[in-house]
């Protein structure tokens, strides 16, 4: 399939870059390296499905500048938690090879949101360290604390977090870090869109305004970034420095481009890897499935929602041209994987955001108890698969599940996240009411206040998947095969051995 030789190539070079950003896990190490002052295009960076590359508009990954660069207090730059190695995120697998390293003194290991609570915890130690971080070490969680909002329509009545953040009116979240890469193709910043939204001064991204929302989003996200993860003093980063942190990620795409069993993912005729992506198309509501692009549809009691019919479910076309290879060949069962993302039926079921309403440029119907879709339903942006307007679910990865609370509606494990409970106070009294529900993660509702929207979050980018491991904002699924299985029994996906197979096999080609 291929030589040798080329696979030695490859080989000595992963094992190259895989030394170099071990050594560059410390500080020491950092300073050390710093002759490697950027990574050229086309570097593979190996993971446990091959390797994938990033790509910068500029023709390299330049790591002098502000990306790059320490601004706050405590060590820490925005690589710190999105490194080229993993996609431009974190993987649990390096975070803890980072800990062992660097005895945990690396900058990602710092209390103010680095440990599982910032108090109560015991740092002098090695294994009072290995407890205080275990979350960040094992799921590659960062600990998100944002307080209710005042005007909230709900009430924090109890919050059991086994790690002490016990607080009702500052909740912490556990979430991992999303990509930093592919940025371009946003249709909201942050899991719960909170850099995107006038609530926080920053701006909803529409068709009209992209991309200089996007833009002045991601600068603000920045700044925050650094004040927060940081410990920044808020003079840095300047307003210069921003641009540069912006204009340095949209330039960024990131995809997986080598399988050890299949080989180069562009080769006989496929379309995989970094290059496609370079020119690929975007708009706000592109090929949007709940947007006024979707087809035609008819409502509980009659009512039918114009469309224009452009939506359609053949999110990805990449590996079309290795469908027709031997059953037994990776390659096929890649394209096999394709083919059953794109067209396989999913009944999909309470989800908040798709059965319970459907807002489109402010026409909102009553919702669709049962949508009858596809995976491309919820990501449906072309080549690229997260929601291309921004709409926030909540698919049930962070809802335990009543017949089993330690788990969430999917059966993957969630007992290492706290449960909040939270229940709707009455519009004109305030009074709390009986209308009440736990979740691990308040979601969109800890930046609105609105009880309808707890657990709500975005969808994110499918690209570069094999390198950040693992899955969900919550970390619960630690394999792609994980993450299958939970669609599965979340909303009674039927698939085969075989099937599974294929579907794992395609998600780690991206």
């Amino acid at each position: 399939m291929f030589r040798f030789r080329a696979i030695r190539r490859l080989a000595l070079c992963a094992a190259s870059i895989a030394a170099a950003g071990i050594l560059a896990a410390s500080a020491e190490g950092q300073q050390a390296l710093s002759f490697f002052k950027s990574i050229p295009n086309g570097v593979p960076l190996p993971n446990s499905s091959g390797a994938s590359q990033t790509w910068s508009s500029t023709g390299s990954i330049d790591q002098t500048g502000p990306f790059f660069q320490s601004m706050g207090t405590n060590g820490r730059s925005c690589a710190t938690c999105h490194q080229p190695s993993d996609g431009m995120s974190i993987s649990a697998t390096s975070v803890a090879l980072r800990f062992l390293l660097t005895q945990g003194s690396d900058p990602l290991f710092v209390p103010v949101d680095g440990s599982n609570c910032d108090h109560n915890i015991d740092l002098s130690t090695f294994r009072g360290k290995q407890a205080a971080y275990s979350l960040l070490i094992t799921r590659g969680l960062i600990r998100i604390a944002n307080p209710v909002p005042p005007n909230a329509d709900y009430q924090v009545v109890s919050v059991v977090n086994p790690y002490g953040c016990n607080e009702s009116n500052v909740i912490s979240a556990y979430r991992r870090p999303l990509p930093a890469t592919n940025l371009r193709f946003l249709s909201a910043v942050m899991w719960d869109g909170r850099e995107s939204t006038p609530l926080t001064g920053t701006q909803k991204i529409g068709y009209a305004n992209y991309a200089s929302a996007l833009q002045q989003d991601l600068a603000h996200q920045a700044v925050d970034a650094t004040t927060g993860h940081a410990q920044g003093d808020g003079t840095r980063p300047t307003t210069a420095e921003q641009q540069q942190i912006v204009d340095f990620e949209m330039g960024l795409t990131t995809a997986q481009a080598f399988s050890w069993r299949a080989g180069p993912l562009n080769a006989n005729g496929a379309q995989g890897g970094v290059a496609p992506l370079l020119t690929q198309p975007f708009f706000i509501s592109i090929n949007s499935s709940v947007n006024f692009l979707v087809p035609q549809m008819e409502m509980p009691g009659g009512q039918v929602i114009p469309g224009d019919g452009k939506f359609s479910s053949s999110i990805f076309n990449a590996y079309d041209s290795w469908a027709a290879l031997p059953p037994g060949d990776l390659r096929a069962s890649i394209a096999r994987g394709e083919a059953i993302f794109n067209s396989r039926a999913i009944n999909i079921t309470g989800v908040a955001g798709l059965n319970d309403d459907i807002s489109a440029g402010g026409l909102v119907a009553g919702g669709i108890p049962v949508l009858h879709g596809t995976c491309g339903t919820c990501h449906d942006t072309p080549a690229v698969g997260n929601h291309s307007f921004a709409t926030p679910l909540n698919i049930g990865a962070g809802d335990p599940d009543p017949s089993s609370p330690s788990t969430n509606q999917g059966g993957l494990d969630i007992s290492y996240l706290p449960k909040i409970t939270i229940c709707r106070t009455d519009p004109s009294s305030g009074a709390v009411t009986n209308n009440c529900r736990t979740t691990t993660d308040l979601g969109q509702a800890l930046i609105d206040g609105k009880f309808d929207h707890a657990g709500k979050i975005k969808g994110p980018i499918l690209r570069g998947l094999a390198a950040r491991a693992p899955y969900f904002h919550n970390g619960s699924a630690q394999s792609l095969l994980d993450v299958v299985r939970f669609y599965e029994k979340r909303f009674g996906l039927a698939l085969t051995k075989q099937d599974e197979s294929d579907l794992v096999a395609f998600l780690s080609a991206l």
